[in-house]
């Protein structure tokens, strides 16, 4: 599986890389919403795991543009935030998962099965 990880803060980019990503995978990081469409051209992931709060632009801003100009892609948001004000705007910008940080190993379940139903 190839994994685009989108999160201004490089601990955590690192943290869910090893958590969430196998051996087998390969995986790529954007340090900020803002460069996402470019990484996304360019290393053509089966998922894009963004983080909600970025300094620049936010996932939820990211999400959106993201999925505008390439409706196949595959988001989940990553974040601390458990509001369900954020769940709906990340389902309305067009994420399809939503996932607490402090849940990290069980999100590569998450994501095979997801998958593999929409195949």
């Amino acid at each position: 599986m190839k994994i685009l990880i989108v999160d201004d803060n490089a601990v955590m980019r690192q943290t869910i890389r090893s958590i969430v990503a196998a051996p087998d995978d390969v995986t790529a990081e954007c340090e900020d919403g803002s460069s996402v469409i470019s990484c996304y051209e360019s290393f053509h992931p089966d998922w894009v795991l963004m983080d909600l709060k970025m300094s620049r632009t936010n996932g939820i801003a990211a999400t959106r543009q993201l999925k505008q100009s390439h409706p196949e892609a595959r988001i989940a948001i990553l974040t601390n935030y458990g509001d369900q004000e954020f769940r709906d705007e990340a389902h309305s910008a067009g994420a399809e998962r939503y996932f607490m940080k402090d849940n990290l190993p069980e999100i590569r379940q998450q994501l095979l099965q997801s998958r593999s139903s929409s195949v």
